[in-house]
């Protein structure tokens, strides 16, 4: 299988143990199945970057998938909350940080490889969203759509890096890649800004639902 990582360099052996704290998913080599998307994020707006290609056979591994169907948009935010820093600043948004955290929070530490949404700047902002209690359950989910960023394949262990092979890099421009890149953004914020217009379906789960029913993993109306 091959996955792309966009960088302002080419590299050829990820080293395990560096990156940043903060990432979606904590400390990892973060990459995407789609090179397009790497050239994207492999630009700055007056930089220009690489688009590395890598062969990872990840049999063997354990392999986190927050997208599959045992998992709700919640598991995916409870591991955003862990590692990424939130404005919880707000007594209802704090509230809902620690209980989602103790409820949703999938054994992620124990992966080798986690797959799931990326958090970039607009959907972190949706995902703040939800928990300050203006937009539901339902358009959460909706959102991650938005913008089609697709999904990221993280590498978490020494093992996982172990299994990666170098299979080139390309140059990408700035000129070009960076205006893609606002472009996506812009238009994700924009499709969200027009659902948030919608009327309010009776029976909408907002965060002030899940907590006050107390909904746990398994909830059928999750």
């Amino acid at each position: 299988m091959l996955i792309y990582h966009g960088s302002k360099e080419i590299i050829e052996k990820p080293v395990f143990g560096k990156g940043k704290i903060h990432n979606d998913y904590g400390r990892g080599f973060y990459c995407t199945y789609h090179e397009e998307m790497a050239k994207e994020w492999a630009v700055d707006i007056d930089r220009d970057g690489f688009a590395n290609s890598y062969e990872i056979d990840d049999s063997g591994l354990v392999v986190l998938n927050l997208s599959d169907k045992n998992y709700t948009v919640l598991s995916w935010l409870a591991v955003l909350l862990e590692n990424r820093v939130f404005d919880t600043s707000s007594q209802l948004a704090e509230e809902a940080r620690q209980y989602i955290i103790s409820n949703f929070t999938p054994k992620y530490k124990d992966a080798d490889i986690i797959i799931g949404w990326r958090a970039d700047d607009s959907y972190f902002s949706f995902a703040q969203d939800f928990l300050n209690g203006t937009i539901t359950y339902e358009q959460l989910g909706r959102a991650m759509a938005l913008g089609k960023l697709g999904l990221q394949y993280v590498l978490k262990s020494k093992k996982a890096f172990d299994q990666i092979k170098f299979a080139g890099a390309v140059e990408v421009q700035s000129s070009e890649y960076y205006q893609k890149r606002k472009l996506r953004d812009e238009q994700a914020r924009s499709e969200y800004a027009n659902s948030k217009k919608n009327p309010r379906k009776p029976k909408s789960i907002y965060i002030t639902t899940i907590l006050d029913e107390e909904m746990r993993p398994g909830d059928d109306r999750l």
